[in-house]
């Protein structure tokens, strides 16, 4: 396979997960402030922190309320990681590799960017978020699904799944340092209730609830969750599945090595989490330093198979 269309495909599946996580992110922080008891106050811009776009959104915007962080995170085209944003490099990518995919992708992600542009204004706006939200991740997981249904277990098959699970245990990873800031922000007598909405709605944002019901078969609290959430082996949005994922793919490819023992370092780490008490500022050190090595597992991925020369295969 060239290296330009196995980096075009790792790229396609990364930011198809980007626009599904985005879009989950979204409507469940939505339903966490309808949940909430109007006595804790929580803010939208914490979404903005979530993804680290301070700098980006305080270039374009003076009021840091819902309808402004909304619209930077769906539709901005400032934003390069906005849904839009997002689509618009699917479409791109799948565009310039279509011999390399399921000839139904082309189709499938032209109706999904044509959708989220003429229905966007229902994203921004609360009344129609929900149905909106719901059709972009259902749009997201149908491509999701021709993939896993029609493709050959080749190398771009391989990048894809790379691809796929780095930008998920990215995200995974953001969500539970929101999660864990998001308790240490409030006041100490109001963290039961809010530790009650909160884990519930991480768990639902990775629709994970009834997995961690049925695995777990206790009551949610903050130190179950993110430790369900981290290491369950079986449920495929958890870091431990992802790292799993990444690294299984990567073996079937030539020259893995370096990224294989990265990623088995990260999962040879067994962070103890006994009680809520834990998930504090070292809790969001790890964090932290998770999302460093999913930064270093990119560059290894890109300087492995990228950086070749014009016509060199992957």
């Amino acid at each position: 396979m060239l290296s330009r269309v196995a980096e075009r495909l790792y790229w396609s599946a990364r930011y198809l997960e980007r626009v599904e996580n985005t879009a989950r992110l979204v409507s469940v922080y939505d339903e966490l402030l309808f949940d909430l008891p109007k006595s804790i106050e929580v803010s939208w811009y914490n979404l903005i922190e979530i993804l680290s776009g301070e700098e980006v959104f305080e270039q374009r915007y003076k009021v840091k309320d819902e309808r402004n962080v909304v619209k930077f995170l769906l539709a901005d085209d400032t934003n390069a990681s906005s849904m839009l944003s997002s689509l618009k490099m699917v479409r791109e990518n799948i565009r310039t590799t279509r011999d390399a995919v399921p000839k139904e992708t082309w189709e499938l992600i032209n109706e999904l960017d044509l959708y989220a542009q003429q229905n966007i204004k229902q994203g921004i706006n609360r009344s129609e978020r929900h149905l909106f939200l719901n059709t972009i991740i259902e749009g997201c997981q149908k491509i999701i699904g021709l993939f896993a249904g029609a493709m050959s277990r080749d190398s771009g098959w391989h990048f894809i799944i790379m691809g796929r699970y780095l930008e998920r245990a990215d995200m995974g990873t953001r969500i539970l340092d929101a999660a864990v800031s998001l308790m240490l922000k409030s006041e100490p007598e109001a963290r039961i209730q809010l530790g009650q909405v909160t884990w519930s709605k991480v768990l639902k944002s990775q629709s994970a609830y009834l997995d961690y019901r049925r695995t777990v078969r206790t009551s949610i609290n903050g130190a179950k969750a993110a430790t369900f959430l981290m290491n369950d082996p079986c449920f495929p949005r958890t870091l431990a599945y992802c790292f799993g994922q990444i690294s299984e793919a990567a073996n079937k490819l030539p020259r893995a090595g370096l990224i294989t023992s990265k990623v088995d370092k990260i999962l040879d780490v067994d962070y103890p989490l006994i009680s809520s008490e834990d998930l504090n500022n070292d809790f969001q050190d790890h964090l932290n330093a998770l999302q460093i090595a999913i930064i270093e597992i990119n560059y290894q991925i890109t300087e492995n198979w990228f950086h070749f020369r014009q016509g060199d295969a992957a």
